[in-house]
C-alpha cells in the first residue's frame, strides 16, 4: 500500500484535533483586556499544544515522505499515534482551566510521553517494513533526540508531583528541541 491515504487521514484527524482544541477557549465576558486574564492560562496551554501538534504533523509528513510501502502494522501504529494526539484537547483544556495544577500537568506529561512512544513504535514498524538500509532506516537509526525526549517526559512527569511548573519548562524544552525538523531526513530525501 502507498502512503497517500494514511497521510490524508492523519492530516484530517490533526485538523479536527486542532479545531476542537481552539473551540475549548471560551470567549470572555466583557470587552476590556482585563477580561482576557482568566483565559490566559488556557491560551498558553493552547499555544504549547498547537506547537506540539505542529511538530508531530511536520515529523509525520517527513517520515512518510521517506516510506515506499505501508502495511497493517504501520496502519495500527499510526492509529495509536493519532489516539494519543486526539487526547491533546482534553489535557490542554484541563491543564489551562486549572491554572497548571499538578494532576493536570501529570496527565499532560503522560499524553506527551505516550504520543512520543507511539511515534517511536510507528518508526520501528516502518523501518522493519522498509529495511535498515532504506532511507528511513538510515535516518532513524539510533534516534537520540527521540530517546532523549522520552527520558525528559518521564523526568517531567515525576517532577510534576513536586514542581509542576518545572515540568512545564521541561515540556517546553522538548518542544523547542523538535521545532526545527531533523535535517537528516530532508538531506536523505534529496539523495
Amino acid at each position: 500500500m502507498k502512503t497517500g491515504r494514511l497521510e490524508a487521514f492523519s492530516d484530517g484527524v490533526l485538523a479536527i484535533v486542532i479545531t476542537i482544541m481552539v473551540l475549548e477557549m471560551k470567549v470572555p465576558e466583557g470587552a476590556d483586556f482585563e477580561a482576557l486574564k482568566p483565559i490566559f492560562p488556557v491560551f498558553l496551554t493552547y499555544v504549547l499544544s498547537f506547537v506540539y501538534l505542529g511538530i508531530y504533523w511536520n515529523n509525520h509528513h517527513h517520515l512518510l515522505q521517506a516510506v515506499n510501502q505501508i502495511n497493517g502494522k504501520i496502519l495500527w501504529a499510526n492509529l495509536n499515534l493519532l489516539f494519543w494526539l486526539s487526547l491533546f484537547p482534553f489535557v490542554t483544556g484541563w491543564m489551562g482551566e486549572n491554572h497548571f495544577e499538578a494532576n493536570p500537568i501529570i496527565l499532560y506529561g503522560v499524553v506527551l510521553f505516550m504520543a512520543a512512544l507511539a511515534f517511536k513504535f510507528m518508526v520501528y514498524f516502518i523501518v522493519k517494513n522498509e529495511g535498515k538500509n532504506s532511507k528511513v532506516g538510515k535516518v532513524y537509526d539510533n534516534d537520540k533526540k527521540l530517546n532523549i525526549s522520552l527520558i525528559l517526559y518521564l523526568f517531567g512527569i515525576a517532577l510534576s508531583f513536586f514542581q509542576p511548573v518545572v515540568s512545564l519548562v521541561i515540556y517546553l524544552i522538548v518542544a523547542l528541541m523538535w521545532i526545527v525538523p531533523d535535517p537528516k531526513i530532508e538531506k536523505t530525501l534529496k539523495q
